[in-house]
């Protein structure tokens, strides 16, 4: 069941994320419920202990590079998040 949340972020973010969302087919509450699901599904005693700050590292020193994934239909986007959520 969804619950409702009032969040206040800097509109500089705000306008960020929702491009985000919208170039990986996913609504701006999703892509915010799975953010907070991976950050909350171990136990981090910090956020420097998330694991996204060593990907992060690795790409700001060059040792990663991202490749977009091909474009698919928004749908199977959307199938593929759902079904990847664990009950």
């Amino acid at each position: 069941m969804d619950a409702k949340l009032t969040l206040s972020f800097n509109q500089e973010v705000v306008n960020k994320a929702k491009k985000y969302a919208a170039d990986n087919n996913i609504s701006l509450s999703r892509l915010i419920e799975h953010l907070l699901t991976q950050v909350t599904a171990n136990n981090y005693k910090s956020l420097e202990d998330y694991p996204i700050s060593d990907w992060v590292n690795m790409v700001a020193e060059g040792e990663v590079e991202y490749k977009k994934p091909s474009e698919r239909p928004r749908k199977s986007s959307k199938d593929e998040f759902f079904s990847s959520k664990k009950p």
